[in-house]
C-alpha cells in the first residue's frame, strides 16, 4: 500500500510539471502599433507609445485621447525581465504628468532587436 501511495504521489508531481502553463512565444505576438485602444477600454486610445530598456526598468511616456477628443500626457514604468533574447516589460504602473491620476496596468511588451511587440 505504501509503495502505491509513493507511486501516485511521484505520478501527481511529475503529472504536475506537464499542467503548468508554458511561456507564450513572444516573437509571436503582434507588433506594438502606433495607436491602440487602452486596456481599461471606454475607446479611449494610447499613442506615442515607446518603450525603451533603462537597467531593469521599460519606461515610457504616452498620450491618452478620450473619444471627445481629450489628450492627457501621462508615463509608465515596467519591471524588465529578460526573456527568450529580449525584455519582456511587464507589472506597469502609469501615472498622469500632472500628477492627477495614478494606477497599474496588464500592458505588457515585448523588445528584442529594436522591435516592440504588444501581448496579444
Amino acid at each position: 500500500m505504501r509503495r502505491w501511495m509513493m507511486g501516485a504521489a511521484l505520478a501527481a508531481f511529475a503529472g504536475g510539471g506537464a499542467l503548468a502553463t508554458q511561456e507564450p512565444d513572444y516573437n509571436a505576438w503582434p507588433l506594438l502599433p502606433a495607436v491602440f485602444e487602452s486596456t481599461g477600454g471606454g475607446g479611449i486610445m494610447i499613442g506615442e507609445y515607446e518603450p525603451v530598456v533603462i537597467e531593469d526598468r521599460c519606461l515610457t511616456r504616452f498620450t491618452a485621447t478620450t473619444p471627445d477628443g481629450a489628450v492627457y500626457r501621462n508615463i509608465v514604468l515596467f519591471r524588465a525581465v529578460p526573456a527568450q533574447g529580449g525584455i519582456l516589460c511587464t507589472d506597469g504602473a502609469w501615472r498622469a504628468l500632472d500628477g492627477d491620476a495614478q494606477g497599474t496596468t496588464p500592458f505588457r511588451v515585448f523588445i528584442r532587436d529594436g522591435v516592440r511587440r504588444r501581448a496579444p
